[in-house]
C-alpha cells in the first residue's frame, strides 16, 4: 500500500515524522522492521497478535498469492518464509548473525544460505556460524551499494548517510528519482547534480582489499639527496611576503630531490624527509605547497615542460571551457591563445589560435615518445566530479595517446590532448587495490572535425607488463640536472627505518583513516557532509556557536524585512552545509564498521602485530636492534654518533 511506510534508521516514522513510543511501535516477525501502529492501514488487532504480525511488504493474502503466483513459486516462497522463521527462533545466534542470514536468504534463497553460511560445533556441541577475522569481511557486512549489492565503487554518501556506487547513484538520479533508495529521504538537487566521492571510505575499502590479496601499498627504495636548507620550510613565510602578499612571496624548500625535468612518479628514493615519496591522493592547500613536493613545479602555469624535451606534469584547474574530465581519462586544452599583456594576467577570453609551440609542443613530444605525465587536480575545476573539494591533489601519472587541433567554444583553434591514466597506484576516487591496466581508448567525437592529428607510432617509453605493471620499457630520459647521492650507511639507515615504520596492522591503519577532520580522533557517530567530508557528530555540531539558520532583519523604520539565510561553511572546505545541519543523519554503515574494527582490536589485546605474542614480539625487537647495529655501525661501537643513530631509528619502529 502506498501510504504504509516504516520507521527510518533513527526510529522516526516516515509518515507522521514523529518518533513512536515503545507501546506504539511494532516489529514485523519476518523482516524485523519497526512500524508506527497509528499510521498503519492494517494494524495488529491485539498485543498478542502483534507478535505474529507481518508488515505490508512481507504480508500476502492467500487469495492474492493463488491468483498471481505459480505453484512452483508458491512452494519457493513458503520455503523461504519457513527458513526465515527458523533463523528467528534460533537463540544461539546474535541479531547481527540473524540479519546476515536473512540477507543471504533473500539474495540467494535457501541454497544461497547453505553456501554462504558454514557451521561448526563448539566444545559444548552447539552449532554456530564461522566468523572470519578478515577486514574485508567486516566491510562486506557493513558497507555495500543497495543497487549492485557490492562494495561501493567510487563511493558516494548521500546526506541521509547511505553509501552507493557513483555510477549506480548517477543512473538512479538520471531517471528523475530524487529520493534515497534505502530510506526514501529527499536528495537535494544540488547534490544529485554534483555528487562528491567519499575519498576516506574509498581509501578504507582499498586498504582492506590490499590486505586480503597480500599486496603492498608502498615499496622501499633508496634515495638521493640535494642540499636545499637555505629555503624556508613553508612558502610565504618571509616578512616581505607578509606585508606585500603572496605575489611577492619566496618559494618554500623543495622537499624531494627530483630534478625539474624528472618524468614519472616521485618515489621514496627521492624523499629524504618523509621517506615515502609522493603518493596518489596526497593533497596540499595550494599550488605553492604542491610545488614543494615536486608534483607540479609551476605555481601559476598549467603545464611543466620543455618544447624539445617533453612535459613532466599538468594541472587541471578549470582554465579552459573545452576541458572534459572523466577520471581515468580526460581531454586537456593546451596553453596560449589569450592576450595577457599589461594588467590582463587573468584574461580568460581567447583572441587568437593556439599552436603546437612552447608548452603545447612539450605535450606533443611526450605524446610521441609515450612519457608518463604527472597530473594534479585543483578545486578550481568546478565542473568535474573528480576534482577535490579544496586545495590541490596528486592523481598519479597519465599518458598522452593523441593530440590534435580543433575550433574551441570561443571560436578559435585550440590544441587538444587525450590523457589516459596509467599508474600502478589506484586513483583516489576508486576502492580498487590495484592500479590501472591497459584499456581501449574512448571514442572522441570531435576528432571528425579535427586537424593536425598526431598519433604515436613507436612503442611508448612507459608501458605495461604483466610481471611488473607500469614501468619504463625504454631508457628513462636522463636528467640534465643531476643530483648528489649520500653515502651507503645513510641509505641503509633509511631503508631500515622505512621497512619498520610500516608495521601497523591493517585494522589500526583503517581506524586512523576513519578519523575526524576536527578532533583527529577515530570517528564517533560519524556525519558525512554533502561535500564528502567526515566528522564526529559532536565535533561538527559544536563548531557552530550560532545554532540559528536564519537571521531576522528590520529596516530603520521598523518594517520587517525578509529573513536572511545564515551560511555555515564546512570546516574542511567552503561548501555551505547549513541545509545539512538542520537534520544531520549519522552514517550508520560507517559507524558499524568502526565499531567492528574497534571490537576486533580489543580482542587482540596482549598480542603484537598480526597476533604475535609478547615474548615473540620482544625477540623480534631485539633481532631488529641487532640488525640495525650490524648494518649501521658494521661492528659494535661506543661512539655517541652511532648510538644516536640507533636510538633515532628505534623510535621510528612501531610495535604495539
Amino acid at each position: 500500500m502506498a501510504s504504509d511506510l516504516p520507521c527510518d534508521a533513527d526510529g522516526v516514522c516516515m509518515v507522521c515524522k514523529a518518533k513512536p513510543t515503545e507501546a506504539e511501535a511494532v516489529l514485523c516477525r519476518t523482516c524485523v522492521t519497526p512500524w508506527h501502529v497509528p499510521c498503519l492501514s492494517r494494524p495488529p488487532e491485539t498485543l498478542a497478535s502483534s507478535l505474529e504480525w507481518q508488515c505490508p511488504d512481507c504480508f500476502q493474502s492467500p487469495e492474492s498469492v493463488a491468483a498471481t503466483a505459480a505453484p512452483a513459486l508458491l512452494g519457493a516462497s513458503a520455503e523461504l518464509v519457513a527458513a526465515i522463521r527458523v533463523i528467528e527462533a534460533d537463540g544461539s545466534l546474535t541479531e547481527q548473525e540473524k540479519a546476515r542470514r536473512r540477507q543471504a536468504l533473500v539474495s540467494g534463497g535457501v541454497a544461497g544460505l547453505a553456501a554462504a553460511e558454514e557451521v561448526e560445533e563448539d566444545d559444548k556441541g552447539r552449532k554456530k556460524a564461522k566468523r572470519s577475522n578478515d577486514v574485508l569481511d567486516l566491510l562486506d557486512g557493513s558497507i555495500y551499494c543497495s543497487f549492485c549489492m557490492q562494495l561501493p565503487e567510487r563511493p558516494v554518501t548521500t546526506p541521509c548517510g547511505h553509501n552507493f556506487c557513483l555510477k549506480c547513484f548517477q543512473k538512479w538520479v538520471g531517471q528523475g528519482k530524487l529520493h534515497c533508495a534505502n530510506c526514501r529521504s529527499f536528495i537535494p538537487s544540488k547534490f544529485a547534480a554534483q555528487p562528491r566521492i567519499n575519498s576516506t571510505l574509498a581509501m578504507g575499502i582499498r586498504m582492506a582489499k590490499s590486505a586480503k590479496s597480500g599486496t603492498s601499498i608502498g615499496t622501499v627504495h633508496e634515495y638521493h639527496f640535494i642540499r636545499n636548507e637555505n629555503r624556508p620550510d613553508k612558502a610565504f613565510t618571509t616578512e616581505r611576503a607578509k606585508r606585500a602578499g603572496k605575489s611577492n612571496a619566496c618559494s618554500g624548500q623543495i622537499f624531494v630531490t627530483t630534478p625539474p625535468d624528472h618524468f614519472g612518479p616521485i618515489t621514496a628514493e627521492y624523499d629524504p624527509k618523509m621517506r615515502r615519496g609522493v603518493l596518489v591522493g596526497d593533497t596540499w592547500d595550494d599550488r605553492m605547497d604542491c610545488r614543494q613536493w615536486g608534483a607540479h613545479l609551476p605555481h601559476v602555469a598549467g603545464i611543466a615542460g620543455q618544447s624539445e624535451y617533453g612535459a613532466q606534469s599538468v594541472a587541471l584547474s578549470g582554465g579552459y571551457q573545452d576541458d572534459e574530465d572523466h577520471g581515468e581519462w580526460f581531454l586537456y586544452t593546451g596553453s596560449g591563445g589569450r592576450d595577457l599583456s599589461g594588467n590582463k594576467r587573468t584574461n580568460k577570453q581567447q583572441s587568437f589560435d593556439q599552436k603546437f609551440e612552447k608548452f603545447n609542443e612539450a605535450l606533443r613530444v611526450s605524446c610521441l615518445k609515450g612519457y608518463p605525465v604527472r597530473v594534479v587536480r585543483s578545486h578550481k575545476e568546478k565542473r568535474s566530479s573528480y576534482a577535490p573539494e579544496n586545495g590541490v591533489r596528486y592523481d598519479g601519472v597519465y599518458r598522452i595517446e593523441k593530440c590534435w587541433r580543433k575550433v574551441g567554444l570561443q571560436g578559435f583553434k585550440v590544441c587538444r590532448y587525450l590523457f589516459v591514466r596509467c599508474d600502478n597506484e589506484p586513483a583516489p576516487w576508486t576502492s580498487d587495490e590495484h592500479g590501472d591496466r591497459p584499456r581501449p581508448l574512448p571514442v572522441i567525437k570531435e576528432l571528425k572535425k579535427a586537424t593536425d592529428i598526431t598519433d604515436r607510432i613507436d612503442t611508448p617509453s612507459w608501458d605495461y607488463t604483466e610481471e611488473h605493471g607500469w614501468k619504463w620499457v625504454k631508457q628513462q630520459p636522463v636528467s640534465r640536472r643531476p643530483v648528489y647521492t649520500v653515502n651507503n650507511d645513510e641509505q641503509k639507515r633509511v631503508k631500515i627505518a622505512i621497512r619498520h615504520t610500516q608495521n601497523n596492522s591493517v585494522k589500526e591503519k583503517l581506524l586512523k583513516e576513519f578519523s575526524c577532520l576536527i578532533c583527529r580522533k577515530v570517528l564517533c557517530s560519524p556525519l558525512t557532509t554533502p561535500c564528502a567530508h567526515n566528522f564526529c557528530k559532536s565535533c561538527l555540531l559544536g563548531s557552530y556557536a550560532d545554532k540559528s539558520f536564519v537571521r531576522e532583519r528590520t529596516s530603520a523604520g521598523g518594517r520587517t524585512l525578509r529573513a536572511q539565510k545564515i551560511m555555515k561553511k564546512c570546516p574542511a572546505c567552503p561548501y555551505d552545509i547549513s541545509d545539512f545541519l538542520q537534520n544531520p543523519q549519522v552514517n550508520r554503515e560507517l559507524m558499524d564498521l568502526i565499531e567492528s574494527l574497534q571490537s576486533k582490536n580489543e580482542e587482540n589485546v596482549g598480542k603484537g602485530i598480526d597476533g604475535i605474542e609478547d615474548d615473540e614480539k620482544a625477540k623480534t625487537y631485539n633481532d631488529v636492534n641487532d640488525l640495525m647495529k650490524e648494518e649501521i655501525c658494521g661492528e659494535e661501537s661506543d661512539s655517541m654518533e652511532e648510538k644516536a643513530d640507533v636510538e633515532i631509528i628505534r623510535e621510528k619502529i612501531v610495535i604495539p
